[in-house]
């Protein structure tokens, strides 16, 4: 029997398995699917607090855990050898409006239209000046769940993929077993990071929020610069990929990119970066995000002992995943405050 058992292997299941087993916990993860290729996978990979406009405690919380990135990193390359794509190349942030840019002005971070131009050639005309956030990063997230599974079966993590869980089984207030298409799994203790698929094990508030997106190729790489408009974001990798998101659609699981969706993603990005209207389409895809109310992970202590929550992280969990395992970490093995606190 293995000490803890988590369910989903995105990147929330994966680093909080690394962090447990460096801890000296034996670790098992369970994944219906394949392992990394949910939510992880589709993702852009923005480290962006700032540029999402978080607000608050979840402002503090991204803040924190955009700054653990470096060392967090560098601990995945020493296991895995292989690089993730982190790349502190800022984020500018376009005001398209007269309205907008009236009260931004104002921030210690604004640039007015020939600043944010200089900051950024190529930006469209629509732009009336910009928020440059030189913090705000990205991470390659494909290049980052390679890493992350190499770096998990490196610490002898066993991951069971393609095995569905279908019940938690409970008696009184606590988890006995999970009942799956491999059978009966019993651990001591477990953890919930099933992401945009809470709800089918427990009666959480998580749903699935679709995100359609695609990618471009600039064979001349001149974007240097993620930008993070108010109706697409477009982030450039170092190969010169250049992907393009997000629609967000209260549709429930309903898969396949469609041809409005990707209109409104390729128009949106042509209007505030002109040059990708010329540039190949090079895929096409979507996924699913895990909303939980006011966009707050749901994390920590559930109704039952030995059950840890780890979900809910909507837009932001490529971003927040350093901090969750850290502190789901200490409040597993040590008995540290319940992330859950946090917010």
């Amino acid at each position: 029997m293995t000490d803890i058992l988590i369910i989903g292997s995105g990147v929330i299941g994966l680093a909080t398995a690394i962090a447990l087993s460096q801890e000296g916990a034996n670790v098992t993860i369970v994944e219906r699917g394949t392992c990394g290729k949910g939510a992880t996978w589709a993702a852009a990979g923005m480290l962006a607090p700032e540029a999402e406009r978080l607000e608050g405690s979840l402002l503090e919380f991204g803040m924190r855990s955009r700054a653990m990135y470096p060392q967090w990193i560098a601990n995945l390359m020493r296991l895995s050898g292989q690089d993730c794509g982190y790349w502190c190349c800022g984020i500018i942030a376009p005001v398209l409006s007269e309205g907008e840019r009236l009260p931004l002005s104002q921030h210690s971070k604004y640039l007015d239209k020939v600043q944010s131009h200089r900051q950024q050639s190529g930006l469209g005309d629509s732009i009336l000046g910009s928020l440059w956030l030189p913090e705000d990063a990205q991470v390659n997230n494909r290049k980052l769940a390679q890493a992350l599974i190499t770096a998990a079966r490196s610490l002898s993590i066993r991951i069971l993929e393609g095995v569905t869980v279908y019940e938690i089984a409970r008696d009184r207030n606590r988890v006995t077993h999970l009942e799956t298409s491999a059978g009966k799994l019993q651990s001591d203790r477990y953890v919930l990071a099933t992401g945009a698929w809470t709800r089918s094990l427990m009666p959480l508030p998580v749903n699935p929020i679709k995100g359609q997106m695609l990618s471009v190729f600039d064979r001349d790489r001149k974007l240097q610069r993620v930008i993070y408009a108010p109706n697409c974001y477009i982030v450039p990798r170092e190969d010169g990929t250049i992907v393009i998101g997000a629609t967000v659609e209260d549709r429930g699981f309903a898969e396949g990119n469609t041809a409005a969706g990707l209109a409104q993603l390729l128009n949106n990005a042509i209007s505030v970066y002109p040059a990708i209207a010329d540039m190949p389409i090079t895929e096409t895809w979507w996924g699913f995000r895990p909303h939980a109310p006011n966009e707050i992970p749901i994390l920590g202590a559930s109704d039952y002992e030995n059950l840890i929550l780890a979900t809910g992280h909507y837009r932001n969990g490529i971003l927040f995943a350093p901090i969750t395992a850290k502190l789901l970490t200490e409040f597993i093995v040590s008995g540290g405050t319940d992330p859950s606190s946090y917010f």
